[in-house]
């Protein structure tokens, strides 16, 4: 029998706590929100996205790199064929990150959330060939419904349809293939190391395009806005995780819908903008499929917890 891959440093042990898990989530969602909002204000204010990533994954960096520092040295490295799956990881958060950011320049908040949220969608279509995973005809429907909900946010037959759009249909994509990565990863690579590798990629990738594009801020307050991009998101990905060790995926992911409710009123507070209809509709849409694959998933987890 093949001996089992090296653990180390995992996660601790789930502890039950419904409320404190949907607690965590709901602030989560709240600071990816504000990262949202906080890019497509310095963005419409003449700072490049390359710029803003950059500056995203060098806090997320120096965050997931200050608390290793003076302890052993387990944590920095990893054998051989899970960093070279870390590394592709770390890629696909890029690419997400950066297409993301573009696109919040030109189109409204709540498009590109609603957009965003057909990665879970994807994530179930992309397990059949990745994974081996089975999905049911339920599933599938599900699956085909948040594809025509993106069709209708996206709107490609309408004169209001932006390329940019095109971006955000590729960052859910990207994000879809990073959660796959993380979800075979998950109870095999330490935490801590995924958290590295995930701000080292982009950096290092990010470096001298930023230094190529660098604009200064304007105002003290696009200054602490641009650094504040990756305290907010790296925060929001430590309160994600933290979630998930309180309450079980099947109880949180409904809760994540309240991306969509944060950017709506942070759009209209911050910008102006009222969703229309036809956005909204297709935000219903795709979270009608969500909600139907995490209902059809729940008897799978229970069966695997069992």
């Amino acid at each position: 029998m093949a001996s089992p891959a090296p653990v180390s440093h995992l996660a601790r042990p789930r502890e039950d706590n419904a409320g404190k898990g949907i607690a965590l989530m709901l602030t989560a969602y709240l600071l990816f929100s504000f990262t949202d909002t906080s890019v497509k204000w310095l963005s419409l204010a003449g700072i490049p996205a390359m710029q803003l990533a950059f500056i995203r994954f060098g806090v997320h960096l120096a965050l997931s790199t200050g608390p290793m520092l003076g302890r052993d040295h387990s944590g920095w490295t990893a054998p051989r064929a899970q960093a070279a799956l870390m590394l592709l990881r770390g890629g696909l958060l890029l690419v997400s990150t950066s297409t993301n950011f573009i696109a919040l320049r030109y189109l409204d908040l709540t498009v590109v959330a609603a957009i965003q949220f057909s990665s879970p969608i994807l994530v179930c279509a992309l397990s059949v060939p990745l994974l081996g995973e089975r999905v049911g005809p339920w599933r599938w429907g599900a699956i085909a419904l948040g594809f025509l909900g993106v069709l209708i946010v996206v709107r490609p037959w309408s004169a209001e349809f932006h390329p940019a759009a095109m971006l955000s249909v590729i960052s859910a994509t990207s994000l879809a293939l990073f959660s796959i990565l993380t979800r075979r990863l998950a109870g095999v690579a330490a935490p801590r190391t995924m958290q590295l590798y995930g701000g080292l990629v982009g950096t290092v990738v990010l470096l001298p395009v930023a230094i190529w594009v660098w604009q200064a801020p304007a105002t003290p307050l696009d200054w602490g806005l641009m650094f504040a991009v990756g305290l907010f998101a790296w925060s929001g990905h430590h309160f994600f995780s933290r979630a998930h060790g309180y309450a079980p995926a099947s109880v949180l992911m409904p809760f994540s819908y309240s991306f969509l409710i944060y950017l709506a009123i942070s759009g209209f507070l911050v910008f102006g903008t009222v969703p229309d209809v036809m956005t909204l509709t297709g935000a219903a849409v795709i979270a009608l499929a969500g909600l139907t694959i995490w209902w059809r998933e729940r008897p799978v987890r229970r069966a695997a917890r069992s």
